[in-house]
Protein backbone atom coordinates (compact mmCIF):
# COMPACT_ATOMS: atom_id res chain seq x y z
CA UNK A 1 0.00 0.00 0.00
CA UNK A 2 3.01 2.43 0.33
CA UNK A 3 3.87 2.83 -3.28
CA UNK A 4 -0.18 3.30 -3.86
CA UNK A 5 -0.85 6.11 -1.59
CA UNK A 6 2.74 7.89 -2.90
CA UNK A 7 1.38 7.96 -6.19
CA UNK A 8 -2.24 8.26 -5.16
CA UNK A 9 -0.84 11.75 -3.66
CA UNK A 10 0.50 13.18 -7.22
CA UNK A 11 -3.11 12.19 -9.17
CA UNK A 12 -5.36 13.85 -6.30
CA UNK A 13 -7.55 16.80 -6.66
CA UNK A 14 -7.84 19.11 -3.78
CA UNK A 15 -10.78 21.69 -3.77
CA UNK A 16 -9.37 24.19 -1.98
CA UNK A 17 -12.26 26.59 -2.76
CA UNK A 18 -12.74 29.04 0.34
CA UNK A 19 -15.34 31.61 0.74
CA UNK A 20 -14.35 35.16 1.73
CA UNK A 21 -17.54 36.03 3.79
CA UNK A 22 -17.63 39.75 5.16
CA UNK A 23 -18.34 39.58 8.73
CA UNK A 24 -21.34 40.67 10.07
CA UNK A 25 -21.23 44.13 10.99
CA UNK A 26 -22.72 47.41 11.24
CA UNK A 27 -22.42 50.76 8.82
CA UNK A 28 -23.25 54.11 10.28
CA UNK A 29 -23.95 56.65 7.38
CA UNK A 30 -24.86 60.35 8.20
CA UNK A 31 -27.17 61.38 4.71
CA UNK A 32 -29.38 63.71 5.03
CA UNK A 33 -33.06 63.30 4.62
CA UNK A 34 -35.79 65.41 4.56
CA UNK A 35 -39.13 63.98 3.71
CA UNK A 36 -40.51 60.16 3.42
CA UNK A 37 -40.19 60.24 -0.39
CA UNK A 38 -35.97 60.79 0.59
CA UNK A 39 -36.30 58.07 3.50
CA UNK A 40 -37.47 55.64 0.99
CA UNK A 41 -35.29 56.26 -1.91
CA UNK A 42 -32.35 55.93 0.07
CA UNK A 43 -33.76 52.73 2.13
CA UNK A 44 -34.44 50.89 -1.37
CA UNK A 45 -31.18 52.09 -2.18
CA UNK A 46 -29.16 49.48 0.12
CA UNK A 47 -31.92 47.16 1.02
CA UNK A 48 -31.42 45.34 -1.99
CA UNK A 49 -27.73 44.64 -1.20
CA UNK A 50 -26.49 41.46 -0.84
CA UNK A 51 -25.60 40.51 2.75
CA UNK A 52 -27.95 43.39 4.52
CA UNK A 53 -29.61 41.93 7.11
CA UNK A 54 -31.38 44.98 8.43
CA UNK A 55 -31.94 48.77 7.26
CA UNK A 56 -32.86 51.48 10.04
CA UNK A 57 -33.54 55.20 9.44
CA UNK A 58 -33.40 57.72 11.79
CA UNK A 59 -34.66 60.94 9.76
CA UNK A 60 -34.42 63.14 13.07
CA UNK A 61 -30.64 62.12 13.12
CA UNK A 62 -30.07 62.14 9.92
CA UNK A 63 -28.63 58.19 10.65
CA UNK A 64 -28.91 55.31 8.33
CA UNK A 65 -27.85 52.39 10.03
CA UNK A 66 -27.12 49.43 7.90
CA UNK A 67 -26.60 46.00 9.53
CA UNK A 68 -25.46 42.83 7.74
CA UNK A 69 -22.46 41.12 5.90
CA UNK A 70 -21.65 43.86 3.64
CA UNK A 71 -18.75 46.26 2.68
CA UNK A 72 -19.24 49.66 4.53
CA UNK A 73 -17.30 51.55 1.60
CA UNK A 74 -19.97 50.12 -1.20
CA UNK A 75 -23.08 51.17 1.36
CA UNK A 76 -21.63 54.52 1.22
CA UNK A 77 -21.39 54.86 -2.42
CA UNK A 78 -24.76 53.30 -3.02
CA UNK A 79 -26.52 55.91 -0.41
CA UNK A 80 -24.20 58.73 -2.43
CA UNK A 81 -25.56 57.90 -6.18
CA UNK A 82 -29.33 58.80 -5.16
CA UNK A 83 -27.80 62.11 -5.38
CA UNK A 84 -27.58 62.91 -1.31
CA UNK A 85 -24.47 64.06 0.25
CA UNK A 86 -23.34 61.08 2.47
CA UNK A 87 -20.66 60.30 4.43
CA UNK A 88 -19.76 57.91 7.39
CA UNK A 89 -21.05 58.56 11.23
CA UNK A 90 -18.61 61.15 12.26
CA UNK A 91 -19.83 61.00 16.28
CA UNK A 92 -19.01 59.19 19.01
CA UNK A 93 -21.49 58.88 22.77
CA UNK A 94 -19.90 61.88 25.13
CA UNK A 95 -19.89 59.86 27.48
CA UNK A 96 -17.18 57.85 26.14
CA UNK A 97 -14.35 60.77 25.41
CA UNK A 98 -12.17 62.12 28.14
CA UNK A 99 -12.16 65.96 26.27
CA UNK A 100 -15.54 66.32 24.75
CA UNK A 101 -14.79 69.86 24.64
CA UNK A 102 -11.63 69.67 23.07
CA UNK A 103 -11.48 72.02 20.04
CA UNK A 104 -13.17 70.45 16.77
CA UNK A 105 -14.82 67.79 18.60
CA UNK A 106 -18.06 69.96 19.93
CA UNK A 107 -20.29 69.96 17.73
CA UNK A 108 -23.85 72.06 17.31
CA UNK A 109 -25.50 70.10 14.89
CA UNK A 110 -24.84 66.64 16.53
CA UNK A 111 -27.17 64.78 17.95
CA UNK A 112 -27.77 64.94 22.05
CA UNK A 113 -25.62 63.34 23.99
CA UNK A 114 -22.54 63.08 20.93
CA UNK A 115 -19.28 64.71 20.02
CA UNK A 116 -17.31 64.52 17.09
CA UNK A 117 -14.40 61.56 16.98
CA UNK A 118 -11.56 64.19 16.67
CA UNK A 119 -7.73 62.67 18.19
CA UNK A 120 -7.93 66.28 20.91
CA UNK A 121 -10.46 64.63 22.79
CA UNK A 122 -8.05 61.57 23.73
CA UNK A 123 -5.63 61.65 26.24
CA UNK A 124 -2.10 61.08 24.72
CA UNK A 125 0.20 58.29 25.90
CA UNK A 126 2.85 60.41 27.31
CA UNK A 127 0.35 63.19 29.21
CA UNK A 128 -0.56 62.29 32.30
CA UNK A 129 -4.18 63.60 32.84
CA UNK A 130 -4.55 64.93 36.26
CA UNK A 131 -8.08 63.74 36.00
CA UNK A 132 -7.11 59.97 36.40
CA UNK A 133 -4.73 60.56 39.06
CA UNK A 134 -7.88 62.10 41.09
CA UNK A 135 -9.87 59.43 39.75
CA UNK A 136 -7.85 56.43 40.80
CA UNK A 137 -7.67 57.73 44.34
CA UNK A 138 -10.87 56.28 45.85
CA UNK A 139 -12.79 52.92 44.43
CA UNK A 140 -15.99 52.22 45.09
CA UNK A 141 -15.46 48.75 44.74
CA UNK A 142 -13.32 48.36 47.94
CA UNK A 143 -13.92 51.33 50.16
CA UNK A 144 -11.56 50.35 51.87
CA UNK A 145 -8.58 51.26 49.59
CA UNK A 146 -8.97 54.61 49.41
CA UNK A 147 -5.07 56.07 49.64
CA UNK A 148 -5.51 59.55 51.18
CA UNK A 149 -6.21 58.34 54.38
Amino acid sequence: MGAFDYISSFCSVTSTKTSKRKPMQTVEIKVKMDCDGCERRVRNSVINMRGVKTVDINRKQSRLTVTGNVDPNRVLKRVKNTGKRAEFWPYIPQHVVYYPYASGAYDKRAPAGHVRNVAQAYPTASSNAPEEKFASLFSDDNVHACSIM
